[in-house]
């Protein structure tokens, strides 16, 4: 069942906290950065393979998750999964992705308002840092990377369980916003409220399943916005 909330405009915070995922979250950047740069690599390290559409990419990314895409479905070894990142990072470094309109301006208010911004995402804290200082001219207050060793990346806990540690929150402080599974196990594996960001889902079978199992959903930036900023 999903949790209602009022349209009632006020400028109070509902939570002290939001943990955003950042790719197709906050930027648009699987389209153009990282399914792209996978499928370069993919050319050399499985040329005989028909390559995955961006639909298949998304899915795998959706469940069982990146990293298990690259180990257990592929089977890249040490050195083929270093070729990967190499591509990845030559496409992160050269493309910077745009913020979905209205994310800028949310984060800055939120901000203003007293809020504390962390970030738990599989890109690299580099190039967050990078793209929150370009859209919104700050820097989250915690980041939890892609070059984090694998046990502290999310689905795991670890990244919530130290948010809460040092900005010495309660569960009931913290809202969790992810387009993907993994976000959302890591919120529920912690009793942490979670909100998914169903404007980036092109796939109906990922919207069914995060609009069912999310205790928000949400269509747009805008109604996010509407949410977190009133009472």
């Amino acid at each position: 069942m999903m949790r209602q909330f009022t349209n009632e405009r006020e400028i109070k915070l509902k939570y002290r906290c939001l943990i955003l995922d950042h790719d197709d979250t906050v930027v648009k950047s699987t389209p153009n950065i990282h399914y792209p740069s996978f499928i370069e690599a993919l050319k050399v390290l499985r040329p005989n393979m028909n390559p995955l559409s961006f639909e298949e990419f998304v899915a795998y990314c959706f469940n069982p998750g990146f990293a298990e895409l690259c180990k257990d479905i592929l089977k890249f070894s040490k050195n083929e999964q270093e070729y990967q990142y190499k591509i990845w990072k030559k496409y992160t470094n050269l493309k910077i992705p745009d913020f979905y309109p209205g994310f800028s301006e949310f984060i800055t208010e939120y901000k203003t308002l007293g809020g504390i911004i962390c970030v738990v995402s599989h890109s690299e804290s580099k190039q967050i840092i990078r793209d929150y200082m370009l859209n919104c001219k700050l820097k989250p207050d915690l980041i939890f990377g892609w070059e984090l060793e694998e046990h502290k990346r999310k689905p795991n806990p670890y990244p919530i369980i130290e948010i809460m540690k040092r900005f010495n929150l309660n569960c009931n402080e913290i809202l969790v916003v992810d387009d993907l599974k993994p976000g959302l196990d890591m919120a529920k594996s912690c009793k942490v409220a979670f909100a998914g960001a169903g404007w980036s889902h092109v796939i109906p079978e990922i919207k069914d399943y995060m609009e069912l199992n999310s205790d928000y959903y949400f269509s747009t930036v805008d109604s996010l916005k509407r949410f977190v900023l009133s009472a």
